[in-house]
């Protein structure tokens, strides 16, 4: 009987060690750890898309490995989207002398512009802790590569508006895109639990880029110009460790 004793209380005392560890090993250890993340950023312009674009915001999600040298990989999407175009003559020529447009039943149409992007990138980074119980979190820092692309979004609301449908649509939306890179640095906060972790930082992005219609309508010629944007971001993201969720309390029923 007390040998019986005696060999639950090693398990027991085994068992509680082990979840300790296990617990610890997350946060207090560096640790592989696959991730996904939803982010949000507000995004600055400037250079040849500032000519053309306010400021504007972005939604984005990443899958990145944390590997145990806190080295990071992996690869993001970000939309973009902005609300204030600056290039007041895009219509000038096909307006009306009153500035309206008009629409095929003889009314004032209602036509809103705005901007539409994304970009798509690979990522690495690195993670540099900065205190002792703590190892999947600290600074972070990243550099990105990918594809930038822009264009100026084009609502009329009923499509009823003959000049600036469909294809002729496309003779005044700009569309551009090229090679983009960033850099961020921020701060990053991995701890036990699956749900309370996150990241925060500054980016920055510079692009060579250029206008990929044959023609804009606006000007009746192809727009050839190299153009270089760089954006000024504010990112703040939410992270979902892949790992195991850790028990800290082990309960027994006898």
């Amino acid at each position: 009987m007390k040998a019986g004793i005696k060999t639950m209380i090693l398990v027991m005392l085994a068992s509680m060690l082990a979840s300790h560890s296990n617990a610890q090993t997350k946060s207090d250890s560096s640790a592989f750890i696959p991730m996904f993340t939803i982010d949000y950023s507000i995004q600055i312009p400037r250079g040849s898309i500032n000519e053309r674009y306010d400021a504007n915001s972005t939604i984005g999600a990443s899958f990145r490995v944390k590997l145990k040298s806190n080295l990071m990989l992996g690869f993001r999407g970000q939309y973009l989207f902005g609300g204030k175009v600056n290039d007041s003559t895009l219509f000038q020529h096909i307006l009306p002398s009153g500035g309206r447009f008009i629409n095929i039943f003889g009314e004032e149409a209602s036509v809103i512009v705005s901007e539409r992007g994304f970009y798509f990138a690979g990522e690495i980074g690195k993670v540099i802790p900065v205190f002792k119980h703590g190892k999947n979190s600290g600074i972070l820092l990243q550099a990105t590569a990918g594809l930038l692309q822009y264009k100026t979004r084009i609502d009329n609301d009923g499509n009823n508006v003959p000049q600036i449908l469909n294809d002729y649509k496309k003779g005044y939306d700009r569309l551009t895109n090229g090679l983009c890179i960033s850099e961020f640095v921020g701060y990053q906060y991995i701890g036990k639990s699956q749900i309370a972790n996150f990241y925060f930082g500054f980016e920055f992005y510079q692009a060579w880029t250029q206008c990929r219609r044959n023609i804009n309508f606006d000007v009746m010629a192809p727009d050839t110009e190299k153009k270089k944007d760089y954006l000024y971001s504010f990112r703040v993201g939410w992270i979902i460790p892949l790992y195991k969720r850790s028990v800290d309390n082990v309960y027994y029923y006898f």
